[in-house]
């Protein structure tokens, strides 16, 4: 399939499947005429590629997944994946603390906004949005 059609399937700028391809983080097929082919492989790692970047993973730790994906079995390869996915799962677990908080604080929040004396509450709602914020600069999120 053609990149357009490719970008479509998988709701992704063209320039972001042209990055991805600069960051050797796909391989389309080239044609004679210059135009890329993405074949099943290529849907394969587009999809492994949005999985991990919605984990937050970031671009230089996707490759770095690769690179060890395609490497021979060791204990250096072994090593590097689990310090990788150990990094990863503390981010989660911050996330999962914030959006856990979060959710206390919209539903304290909409308990605040949904009584009749609104105008007297709206303190204590920009005080929990601003606790969150906080939370947010700390690097809890």
């Amino acid at each position: 399939m053609k990149i357009k059609d490719f970008a479509n399937k998988y709701q992704i700028q063209t320039d972001t499947i042209r990055y991805y391809e600069k960051e050797n983080l796909l391989n389309p097929i080239r044609r004679e005429n210059g135009y890329r082919e993405f074949d099943e492989e290529c849907e394969k790692q587009i999809q492994l590629i949005i999985v991990l970047k919605q984990l937050g993973f970031t671009i230089k730790e996707i490759q770095q997944s690769l690179i060890l994906r395609d490497r021979s079995i060791s204990t250096e390869c072994k090593d590097a994946t689990t310090l990788l996915l150990n990094q990863k799962i503390m981010n989660l677990e911050e996330k999962i603390r914030f959006y856990q908080q979060a959710l206390r604080v919209v539903q304290a929040i909409k308990e605040l906004a949904s009584e009749v004396k609104y105008s007297e509450n709206i303190e204590d709602i920009e005080n929990l949005l601003l606790g969150l914020f906080q939370q947010g600069l700390k690097g809890e999120i």
